[in-house]
């Protein structure tokens, strides 16, 4: 790290909403600030990939709060796990406090640019992020010049559990405005992670930023094999098959 980057202000997170999924009414939501409430987006619904990270939410019944961590691009990384009022819960990489986290559970945490050119981050688990690997495990390339869609939503069921996972289909090709308009999205997420992830930004996580995100058709080799091996990390994790 040069020295003028001790003097670098970190930007604040370019996503202008939260999205995760709400299995009650088979939508992704948010919560609005502005009007206090939960905001419902209904198919379809498209978005752009920017970037894959991974990250740990839930709730802490002993402290009544919410949990979260830090984001990583790879479940090697270490994950600081805490909740908002009792504090730090424990700190490790996945595969080793998996078993330990509280109420918290793997999140795959995706910063997308919607149709207006805006980022925003979605937020998957559980039954949602089996149907978003399944999705992509074929077909990763595409995510970097094709509109994602969610056109409908499907009731799922496991024992006497009812739930609805999203549907996700490729939409179209961004026409050259469009993908110039994701290349300004990237570039200002990109600008965000440098400075979310610090020192590491340098070298490793930038080196690591420009492989994963907004990903080339010709990616391939080592970046599909991290993407593979996340994968695995996750399904061993008995959480990773609940719908909620």
């Amino acid at each position: 790290m040069s020295r003028k980057d001790e003097f670098k202000t970190v930007s604040s997170n370019p996503a202008t909403k939260f999205l995760e999924w709400d299995s009650n009414s088979g939508s992704f939501k948010y919560y609005d600030k502005q009007e206090g409430a939960n905001k419902f987006v209904k198919a379809p619904f498209k978005f752009v990939v920017l970037k894959e990270l991974h990250t740990i939410k839930g709730w802490n019944d002993k402290s009544e709060s919410g949990i979260y961590s830090n984001e990583v691009v790879n479940l090697n990384d270490k994950l600081d796990v805490k909740s908002f009022k009792g504090g730090p819960i424990i700190s490790g990489i996945y595969r080793d406090i998996k078993d330990q986290l509280q109420g918290g559970v793997y999140n795959k945490s995706i910063y997308v640019m919607l149709s207006d050119g805006s980022v925003a981050n979605i937020s998957m688990k559980g039954a949602v992020v089996a149907t978003w690997g399944d999705f992509t495990k074929k077909s990763k390339a595409r995510l970097s010049d094709e509109w994602v869609a969610v056109m409908k939503h499907e009731d799922m069921k496991k024992g006497s559990v009812k739930y609805t996972i999203p549907v996700f289909e490729y939409k179209s090709t961004m026409t050259e405005a469009e993908g110039e308009m994701a290349d300004k999205a990237y570039d200002i997420m990109k600008d965000y992670l440098l400075g979310y992830f610090g020192e590491k930004a340098d070298e490793e996580v930038a080196q690591e930023v420009n492989k994963t995100a907004h990903l080339e058709p010709t990616n391939t080799g080592k970046g599909e094999d991290r993407y593979h091996y996340t994968q695995r990390a996750v399904e061993e994790d008995d959480s990773f098959d609940l719908p909620f």
